[in-house]
């Protein structure tokens, strides 16, 4: 999750909020890869969670991180809650149950998202180990209760945790308990957007389907294939899931603001405290609604940035498009998610093909595919075939785009190396989470401490 912004101009009105996205429009030569994942740091010796504070807590690995990296420390309340590369080029972030989350530098290839999420790893066992840490690689909490998880120091999460369960059954669980593989991506013009996001909007269950990787909570099997895939069907439906405007054929920039403007805000930041504005929208803190709540009480364009990042739509606009459906997974899985998705979008070729694939598909059919996937994974049914056919259809595809890009590392290898693991998962036709409660209920004799040997970074 990146920092809060602090950008004090103020906003005149909604042209400039659409003129904010449209900022991030680029030429196609500048197109980056930002890849963001997130995994759950465990005790060794005894797989409990690990609490922020204590001497081998979350505090003393971010020092640690600190150290090794010489990164700046982002704070609240005078406590390190994250570091940031000096220039912006990446930063370390914790979610509310303590996941220790990547947010990668842009890069340009999928070789050097690798090679980036390699060292961080290396890195992170460095000052981990000799604390008795690992980190387990997975979509959602296999083990600890709720009550359990710890809930580290961050403001914002503070006002979320008590809005979070007025709004949804699962927001709780969404916060403290999934992890995910996120890749960010940009765009050219308002129209490459609107392509993006709905092509991208589409295939996310299939997404979802194919890294579904969560089968467990509280210890037991929990039914599902993705977990952290249901838990996004309740956790606060105002921001959260499919948004059926942007299947529109002229959607656009605007559209978007126009939605966001009347979702409840989480908070506002003034004099470094984070203010509760979960009480009114966008649109009416732009009509003066905070005017008496807050000193400067009218919106500032760091106050529209920080409400961007707090919408969770299955496919987010910033000044790029963020790809939210996959759960987190093992080391190779941080690579196969931003190449599924680079191999789709930024060719040519390639995205003309995924857009003729999913062109007549409608925001019902989508919708009914995203709701089957938590328990049905790859074997969902759409459209008279099972998504594992689909994913054929869509790795192939995609594997054209990387094809073409020809990006390749010394050794001459491009980047269709890194579909492998999703190429696996359609051959067997089994999910990683399948594959896992078979090995509960044979081999693990139904426990679940091995996965946190097996799962383990």
């Amino acid at each position: 999750m990146a920092r809060d912004t602090t950008d004090f101009q103020p906003i005149e009105g909604m042209d400039e909020l659409v003129a904010y996205l449209a900022q991030g429009c680029k030429p196609r030569e500048k197109w980056r890869i930002g890849t963001e994942h997130e995994k759950f740091p465990f005790y060794v010796d005894g797989n409990g969670p690990v609490p922020y504070g204590s001497e081998r807590g979350i505090r003393t690995l971010l020092e640690g991180m600190q150290k090794t990296l010489g990164w700046d420390p982002i704070l609240d309340a005078g406590r390190v809650i994250g570091l940031v590369e000096p220039t912006g080029q990446g930063a370390i972030s914790l979610e509310p149950g303590g996941q220790f989350e990547l947010s990668g530098a842009p890069l340009q290839t999928i070789h050097q998202t690798c090679r980036e999420g390699n060292a961080h790893l290396a890195q992170l066992r460095e000052i981990a180990e000799p604390l008795g840490i690992r980190f387990l690689g997975l979509g959602g909490s296999p083990k600890w209760t709720l009550a359990e998880t710890p809930k580290m120091p961050k403001s914002r999460y503070e006002i979320m945790t008590r809005y979070m369960p007025k709004v949804g059954a699962y927001g709780l669980d969404m916060m403290y308990r999934t992890c995910t593989i996120q890749v960010n991506l940009d765009f050219e013009s308002e129209a490459d957007m609107r392509r993006k996001m709905q092509v991208s909007l589409k295939l996310q269950p299939l997404s979802t389907a194919l890294f579904a990787n969560s089968p467990f909570t509280d210890g037991r099997p929990n039914g599902l294939q993705s977990w952290r895939g249901e838990i996004w069907t309740d956790t606060d439906n105002q921001r959260a899931g499919l948004l059926d405007f942007c299947f529109s054929p002229d959607f656009g920039f605007a559209d978007y603001v126009d939605w966001a403007l009347d979702v409840p805000m989480y908070f506002v930041i003034r004099d470094g405290r984070y203010h509760d504005m979960t009480h009114m929208t966008f649109r009416q803190f732009m009509d003066g609604a905070a005017r008496n709540e807050i000193t400067d009480g009218m919106p500032t364009m760091g106050d529209w940035a920080n409400h961007l990042s707090t919408l969770f739509p299955d496919v987010r606009l910033k000044r790029f498009l963020e790809m939210r459906g996959a759960d987190g997974g093992p080391w190779r899985r941080i690579c196969a998610l931003p190449a599924f998705w680079v191999g789709l979008l930024y060719d040519s070729q390639a995205l003309d093909a995924a857009e003729a694939l999913t062109a007549d598909w409608t925001y019902e059919d989508v919708r009914a595919m995203r709701e089957a996937v938590p328990a049905q994974g790859i074997g969902t049914t759409f459209r008279g075939a099972t998504l594992r056919e689909l994913a054929r259809e869509v790795l192939d595809i995609s594997r054209m785009g990387l094809k073409n890009r020809n990006r390749t590392n010394r050794d001459g290898f491009d980047e269709t190396t890194f579909l492998s693991t999703l190429d696996e998962v359609v051959a067997r036709g089994t999910t990683s989470a399948q594959e896992m409660l078979n090995a509960y209920h044979t081999r693990w004799g139904d426990s679940i401490e091995p996965v946190f040997l097996e799962y383990a970074y």
